[in-house]
């Protein structure tokens, strides 16, 4: 049996998205299943034995409609039994339609439904503490399956020799082993997905304070200016304890470092999500627009946690959705001060 699953999206989601096919080879342990993904999201789901091949969806093919419809009958001629599609946009939609396979499953979208055999309802509220954006990936899987017995966590696969290189990194900027080293997402994706500098060197202040820990920071290369600034912000003891110089060169390198981390604590995105794969610990600083209920995977109050400005002051948001409150992002994080978040902080790190 071959299987195509489809997810054309950012890190977090591919990485959210591998959960279909660790379940799908469960399921079909003698099946083939590809992986539809944009080649930058490709180092989180690299070395996965439940993925035997991953389809690299180009630039290419969006620049060119010659190359495009090449790739679509590419798909088609590898005959797939059942496609999975987890993005449910025009690019998969059509890779679905090409498909030719005899099962097709999708999220229900009024627009698309006819293109698949089978359409899954999105949860709006998480049944588990896995997420609804975990859980409505499983439930795609649910479509062909009455097994129960469902594994919501991702997973990164790291070789023996990526997790030695990333304690070499570690060693040759002479991290001092016998204290925490915590990594730090300093920075979001964008702005509106950043807690302000001000406020993020006041929290890196509080964590130096309470437990001597090293800090590494993890940010893009593109946002290096805006890593200094926190740096600068932060009080002199906290900076002695910061390794701003600990940049990984590739996202694989960033994994086989954070393996060695005793906890992430950050801003939400892609690198909590991966943090979480690889089982470390985290604590997580949601934007004030991010729907904190479908990303909140795996909060247990003790290795997982995470504040959102909601969970403080709910009169802010009232019925807005998601969308509506990002246009708000900006004004309302000067109200998600430092305050609302030190009594989770202290008592995470406490443990």
């Amino acid at each position: 049996m071959k299987i195509l699953v489809i997810q054309q999206k950012m890190i977090g989601d591919v990485l959210a998205s591998s959960v279909i096919c660790n379940n799908l080879k469960t399921l079909y342990p003698e099946s083939e299943i590809d992986y539809l993904i944009y080649p930058f999201t490709k180092p989180v789901v690299e070395n996965n034995p439940n993925i035997d091949h991953l389809i690299l969806f180009k630039d290419e093919y969006r620049e060119s409609k010659k190359a495009f419809l090449k790739f679509l009958i590419s798909i088609r001629k590898s005959r797939y039994d059942m496609v999975f599609d987890a993005y449910g946009k025009l690019e998969s939609n059509l890779v679905v339609a090409f498909s030719d396979a005899k099962t097709k499953i999708g999220f229900h979208k009024s627009y698309s439904n006819f293109l698949y055999t089978k359409t899954i309802k999105e949860i709006p509220t998480p049944l588990t503490n896995a997420g609804t954006a975990l859980e409505n990936r499983i439930n795609l899987v649910k479509a062909v399956s009455d097994q129960t017995d469902f594994d919501f966590r991702p997973k990164i696969f790291l070789t023996e020799n990526e997790i030695e290189i990333g304690r070499s990194i570690l060693l040759k900027h002479h991290i001092d082993f016998s204290k925490k080293v915590f990594m730090i997402g300093v920075l979001g994706s964008g702005k509106s997905k950043t807690y302000p500098l001000e406020y993020m060197a006041k929290v890196l202040d509080n964590i130096v304070q309470k437990t001597n820990a090293t800090l590494l920071f993890n940010y893009m290369p593109s946002q290096i200016e805006e890593a200094k600034a926190i740096f600068d912000l932060c009080q002199k003891e906290t900076q002695n304890h910061i390794k701003i110089d600990v940049v990984p060169g590739s996202i694989r390198e960033f994994l086989s470092i954070t393996h060695h981390c005793h906890a992430l604590i950050g801003n939400e995105g892609g690198a909590v999500n991966m943090a979480k794969a690889l089982n470390i610990p985290t604590f997580t600083i949601f934007s004030t627009w991010i729907k904190k209920e479908a990303w909140n995977s795996f909060e247990d109050g003790t290795r997982n946690v995470s504040v959102h400005l909601k969970d403080f002051k709910p009169e802010l948001y009232g019925s807005k959705s998601p969308k509506e409150m990002k246009k708000e992002a900006m004004t309302l994080y000067q109200s998600f001060t430092p305050d609302l978040i030190t009594p989770s902080l202290e008592n995470y790190l406490k443990n």
